[in-house]
């Protein structure tokens, strides 16, 4: 997927581009790439999230580069970089085992055809950045990793937290109990509206 690294020119013009004021810029670089990598997890990608940012960092800064970023992405532009992730992540799970975790915030997330998954998942983005920080920390921490690394990771976090796993079990799942409302209002106005 990825050929060449982003170049410290490179990474300033995308950084001017997200904002010309410089510690505007690396608040909302910074903010695009949590919002990403939570698309990742929340996505099927696991434990290659971070990884598939950094991608989706560089394909935009190369279409900078190359003068086709239109003007129209002058407002929010982290749905630019969604559009790059939804394409990154097709590329992966086509790659990988399509079967890979979702956040199983609702039931029907992994039952419906891909483009009511795309719209769940945008809807878990919206609704994971509503939550507290920590909340949301915990709860892409806790989804981050696959079979045994994953198992070793929630033994991790517990530690870190200073808490035993049921005890963190308990607070993932209060968190989804959370998720779930918002997740489900959100599909409800995307119905609404299509």
């Amino acid at each position: 997927m990825k050929d060449e690294a982003l170049t410290p020119e490179d990474f300033d013009r995308l950084l001017l581009w997200l904002d010309p004021d410089r510690p505007q810029a690396a608040l909302k670089y910074e903010k695009t790439r949590i919002r990403l990598i939570t698309f990742f997890v929340g996505g099927g990608c696991g434990c290659d999230a971070e990884r598939l940012a950094d991608e989706a960092f560089d394909r935009v800064s190369k279409k900078l580069k190359a003068g086709q970023v239109s003007e129209y992405q002058d407002g929010d532009k982290l749905f630019y970089f969604l559009g790059f992730a939804k394409n990154i992540r097709h590329e992966y799970l086509r790659k990988h085992n399509p079967n890979e975790f979702t956040i199983p915030v609702t039931n029907r997330i992994e039952d419906e055809d891909s483009t009511n998954t795309e719209n769940e998942l945008e809807c878990l983005d919206q609704c994971l950045e509503k939550l507290p920080r920590e909340k949301r920390w915990l709860v892409i921490e806790y989804y981050l990793f696959m079979g045994a690394a994953k198992i070793e990771h929630r033994r991790k976090l517990a530690v870190q937290l200073d808490i035993d796993i049921r005890t963190l079990r308990l607070r993932v799942h209060r968190v989804r109990e959370q998720l779930k409302p918002c997740i489900e209002d959100c599909l409800i106005q995307n119905e609404i509206t299509s």
